[in-house]
């Protein structure tokens, strides 16, 4: 099992793709103030949005244990 470091590691590092990827997603119409989302990245987004979730709980899990 990976230690507590390792874990928040690894959710920095997809959350910082998550993020990377919504800017992505969301881009302005040329001269308007209108958000277009173009969902060319759903299934990437799901799998880290999913593994954020997984790693959170973990580190929740560790952290009550500490305790």
């Amino acid at each position: 099992m990976s230690n507590k470091h390792e874990i928040e590691e690894d959710l920095y590092r997809a959350q910082s793709r998550l993020d990377d990827l919504c800017k992505q997603e969301g881009q302005e119409s040329t001269g308007t103030q209108t958000v277009t989302i173009q969902p060319k990245y759903g299934e990437e987004m799901q799998s880290l949005r999913e593994e954020c979730s997984q790693l959170r709980i973990i580190l929740e899990a560790m952290e009550a244990s500490e305790d």
